[in-house]
């Protein structure tokens, strides 16, 4: 698809992500992410097809991209989709989710 998104929406997002939700970044890259033994997770950027991260694996940056679901074309899409990713992670992982 692309980049939908503007630098200052991903930078907003990223910003958001590693300050509020360091904790759900890492869930997700450990199921979705397919980095079941990371230990930190941060993520780096987006575009309309995924949000990419990088996880930190036997003490080694690793970068991982996570699909979303469907592409997605505007701001406002963003959360529910992160929302679902990290509900989809918990369940995975089986861990209680937050919200």
């Amino acid at each position: 698809m692309g980049q939908p998104f503007t630098a200052d929406v991903i930078d907003a997002v990223r910003r958001h992500m590693n300050d509020d939700h360091a904790a759900d970044s890492l869930l997700i890259c450990r199921s979705l992410g397919g980095q079941p033994s990371a230990t930190a997770a941060a993520m780096t950027g987006m575009d309309g097809d995924g949000i990419d991260f990088t996880a930190t694996v036997g003490g080694a940056p690793v970068e991982v991209r996570v699909p979303f679901a469907r592409p997605l074309t505007a701001r406002a899409e963003v959360r529910p989709e992160v929302v679902r990713m990290y509900q989809d992670a918990c369940a995975a992982l089986g861990v209680p989710a937050r919200h």
